[in-house]
């Protein structure tokens, strides 16, 4: 995909020669390279546009702020980049701010490849912007972006929720999908199945 239709600086056009293109209107920046203008962007060609972020990392998967992204929230791709490990070992974390790396390793039902890169589902994408720390307020900002470009997402989310661990977060994402018309009778069914897991 990256190579018939995406453009990195360096690889066959230098930084300057698809500068001068853009300013031609006949290519767009779109995450870490250059598109031409009249390609529909798709999640596919997102995810595509970011692999240059990650040589040499196999096993990392695109989350939070820029899954967000990729799944079609905002314009501009966010920075920093997330990403979290989908290979089952833990990511070293390249020596860049562009970029951060979350420990939890994720599972399969949690990932979908797009572009020739692992990307977290809509839902799990969802549910990690709320419950990452708010050190990064415009986290919040990006599942807003996300459920906007996807409305259904929220019943989605609140049903994948139902079947994860009560963890740090929880009440942030369950406000969050109260407010966004989740089923308030689903958190509750969630949380009695999770009262009987613990016994």
């Amino acid at each position: 995909m990256r190579g018939a239709f995406l453009h990195v600086p360096g690889d066959r056009l230098s930084l300057a020669e698809l500068t001068a293109a853009r300013l031609d209107g006949d290519v767009v920046g779109l995450g870490e390279t250059f598109a031409p203008a009249d390609l529909v962007e798709t999640a596919v060609l997102r995810a595509a546009s970011l692999i240059p972020l990650i040589p040499g990392m196999p096993g990392a998967a695109f989350a939070g702020m820029s899954a967000a992204w990729i799944h079609g929230a905002g314009d501009a791709a966010p920075e920093p980049h997330e990403i979290q490990s989908a290979s089952g070992r833990r990511l070293r974390a390249p020596a860049t701010r562009r970029i951060i790396v979350h420990d939890p390793i994720l599972g399969p039902a949690d990932l979908q490849r797009l572009g020739g890169v692992a990307v977290t589902t809509p839902e799990r994408t969802l549910i990690d912007l709320l419950r990452w720390p708010v050190t990064l307020p415009e986290r919040h900002e990006w599942a807003r972006l996300l459920v906007q470009a996807d409305p259904a997402l929220v019943g989605r989310a609140t049903a994948r929720l139902a079947g994860m661990r009560r963890g740090p977060g929880h009440h942030r994402i369950t406000r969050f999908l109260a407010a966004h018309d989740a089923d308030p009778s689903s958190f509750l069914a969630a949380s009695a199945a999770q009262d009987e897991v613990t016994r």
